[in-house]
């Protein structure tokens, strides 16, 4: 009689979360998540993704072995504590839970949540992470792949670990499991992993958001076409690349706020650099995602900033509205 598949613990189920799900899903593996408090929204594209519905985070914990935490950067050091509060309560585990957590966050913040698991002596062995790459997807239609293979022809981000401990060490499906999320373990020390993403994504999101001040700007003169031209002509890949960052990116917004202050952190605890610059990327963020008709727009259900005029021209009606309301 062949064993039930590991079941494994995703929080939340938004977009990366629901795509590492379905990934996980697609290879073997069954996956739960704790559906309180979600939309009724989330929970249907949960269930048509075969997601498991569990009531609590003392459910979830008590179901699954490995839990990744993908939530926002603001609510990674809460969600840890959820899971604690969850082991060493009434219904305490008798085996170590792994628990990943993947967030956006600082090597400061990732080693404050090992220390306070630590302290808390609950049964967690901690895994620091960190995700490089959009939502894991599945094959194109008509391309070939090789189901024996991990993922199966699915694409997938990059997923750096550090720490003491691994997913590849766990008896019987670690090694299967770190190959289908693509994991890599880069070092012993908690905070590595952290810090690379800030590393990252200050290269990424940093210039996305300085790309969104420029395009603004340029609207506002009237020369966002000129830039255009000059773009093209002289980085012929920048356009394209910079406005499908700009595109992409209103829907996360908020997220990034959060994201961004954890670089600051990050380039002045390690680096020795003044926050400033970092600081303002997350200014930028908070007005897409609190001042502008950009931060209501949801993956899948796009209205507005579809293209780069368009994103300049509902950042621009928003800082006038926020102006003329602080007049």
């Amino acid at each position: 009689m062949a064993s039930s598949p590991a079941k494994i613990g995703v929080v939340s189920i938004g977009d990366m979360g629901m795509g590492i799900a379905k990934l996980l899903i697609a290879n073997g593996f069954s996956v739960a998540t704790n559906c309180k408090g979600r939309s009724d929204d989330t929970i249907r594209r949960a269930k048509s993704a075969q997601v498991e519905l569990l009531k609590s985070d003392e459910d979830l914990t008590q179901s699954c072995s490995v839990i990744l935490s993908v939530v926002p950067p603001r609510d990674a050091a809460a969600t840890a504590q959820r899971i604690i509060d969850a082991v060493t309560g009434p219904f305490k585990r008798s085996e170590p839970l792994y628990f990943a957590d993947l967030n956006a966050v600082a090597p400061s913040t990732v080693k404050a949540i090992a220390a306070t698991i630590e302290k808390s002596r609950a049964p967690v062995r901690f895994i620091d992470g960190s995700i490089i790459g959009g939502p894991p997807s599945p094959p194109k239609s008509g391309s070939p792949s090789d189901p024996s293979s991990p993922r199966a022809g699915w694409t997938a981000p990059s997923i750096p670990t550090s720490g003491p401990h691994q997913i590849a060490e766990i008896p019987g499906y670690g090694e299967k499991l770190a190959n289908v999320l693509r994991l890599r373990h880069i070092g012993p020390e908690v905070g590595a992993a952290s810090g690379l993403k800030m590393c990252f994504a200050s290269l990424s999101k940093g210039y996305i958001a300085l790309a969104i001040q420029s395009f603004t700007t340029a609207r506002c003169l009237g020369v966002l076409g000129e830039l255009e031209t000059e773009l093209r002509g002289s980085m012929s890949d920048r356009w394209a690349t910079t406005e499908r960052s700009v595109v992409n990116m209103a829907p996360k917004a908020y997220r990034w706020v959060r994201e961004m202050e954890e670089i600051a952190l990050t380039f002045s605890e390690e680096g020795g650099f003044t926050p400033d610059i970092f600081h303002g990327a997350a200014e930028v963020y908070r007005t897409v995602a609190e001042d502008t008709e950009l931060g209501k727009e949801k993956i899948g259900s796009r209205k507005r900033g579809l293209d780069a005029d368009d994103m300049a021209a509902a950042m621009t009606e928003g800082m006038q509205t926020k102006r003329k309301k602080n007049d």
